[in-house]
Formats: C-alpha cells, sequence, structure tokens
C-alpha cells in the first residue's frame, strides 16, 4: 500500500497523541479510536464494489453511490451521487440516513409489532394478522360512515372518513392502480407525498 508524506506525517501524529493520551488516566480515547475506525472505513471503501441508486423519500429522487463489502456481500456506506443530474452528491437528512433502513441497523424492524390499547408492551404478530386488521378496519368504517346519497338526493357513494396519502415510491401505473381502488372503496381525499 502506497503511503504519501501528508498521510504518514498523520498517521505518525495520530499515533503518538494515542499512545501519550491513553496513558493518562482520565482521558477519553473514544474520538481517536472512531478515526481509526473512520480510516478503515475508507480503506475498505477502496476495495468495495460501488453501485448506483436512488433515495425515494420524496420526488426529487436524489442519486445515491451504495459500497458493498465484496467480502460479505452487504452495504457499508450511502452516499450522494456527485455524477447525478439532479441532486449532484447532495442529500436531505432523510436521504443522508438511509444507511440506517439496511441490515447493518440491527433495530431495523423486520416483522409487524402491535401495541394494543392501553398496553405499555409491543407484541410481535404476521404479516397476515395486520393485513386483515386493516382489512376490518376498512369495512366497519364502510359501514359505518358511507355515504350513498347526498342532501340534495344525488346519488354520490362516498366515504368521508377516510383518506390516502401516495408515496413516491411508486411509479405511475401503480399510483393509477392504487387510486383507482382507493375510487372504489369511496375515497374522496386522496392525496400524494409529492405535493405535500
Amino acid at each position: 500500500m502506497k503511503v504519501t508524506r501528508r498521510e504518514f506525517l498523520m498517521l505518525s501524529g495520530q499515533a503518538g497523541a494515542y499512545l501519550a493520551l491513553s496513558s493518562c488516566m482520565g482521558i477519553d480515547t473514544k474520538p481517536v479510536k472512531e478515526y481509526v475506525e473512520d480510516l478503515k472505513k475508507i480503506d475498505k471503501l477502496k476495495t468495495a464494489k460501488q453501485t448506483t441508486s436512488l433515495c425515494y423519500y420524496c420526488s426529487v429522487t436524489c442519486g445515491l453511490i451504495c459500497s458493498t463489502d465484496p467480502k460479505t456481500g452487504k452495504i457499508f456506506n450511502i452516499e450522494g451521487d456527485p455524477d447525478h443530474p439532479i441532486s449532484e452528491g447532495a442529500l436531505c437528512a432523510k436521504g443522508a440516513a438511509m444507511l440506517q433502513t439496511t441490515e447493518l441497523n440491527e433495530h431495523r424492524l423486520t416483522k409487524v409489532l402491535y401495541r394494543a390499547p392501553y398496553s405499555d408492551k409491543w407484541e410481535p404478530k404476521p404479516l397476515d394478522w395486520a393485513m386483515m386488521e386493516i382489512a376490518k378496519k376498512v369495512k366497519a368504517l364502510r359501514d359505518k360512515d358511507f355515504i350513498l346519497k347526498n342532501a340534495k338526493g344525488q346519488e354520490v357513494n362516498r366515504l368521508e372518513s377516510l383518506a390516502h396519502m401516495g408515496s413516491s415510491k411508486l411509479d405511475n401505473e401503480e399510483c393509477w392502480a392504487i387510486t383507482t381502488m382507493m375510487r372504489s372503496l369511496g375515497l374522496v381525499q386522496l392525496d400524494h407525498q409529492a405535493r405535500v
């Protein structure tokens, strides 16, 4: 591995500072250790497989570069793509935190968690159970609040107590299909994340 003069001096200074500080009592060497870990990350980046992707948190769709460890096949770094024509490497806070949605985050949700009313505990439930609960609640709302005719006696067939918010992660065809389904349920309050 080739080391430039600047890198050599920087590493020598850091190593000396680390040795001097670690021998003193009561001095926290955690920042130095974190910096050394960052240096290891830079070496890891040099051998990583880089793939371009997109952030779909909003309609801007900023460009991302995902670095994958060739040994494990796992993403360990996500940053803005400077060659992307829209974002030019810039990311908002949500895009910059995209790494937290990968399997690298040990606290990422992998199952449906349900907390009963007035309970203080979350309990894991199967996905089928969650989908059936949503369907039951939509059916109950339709049975209770569905409006067949307005005050003038005109047929309107609508449900005003339920709304739908579209996602920018969907393409035009998916948005069309979901909007059609929501309209068939009688929903009139439809919005989209890209507009908000």
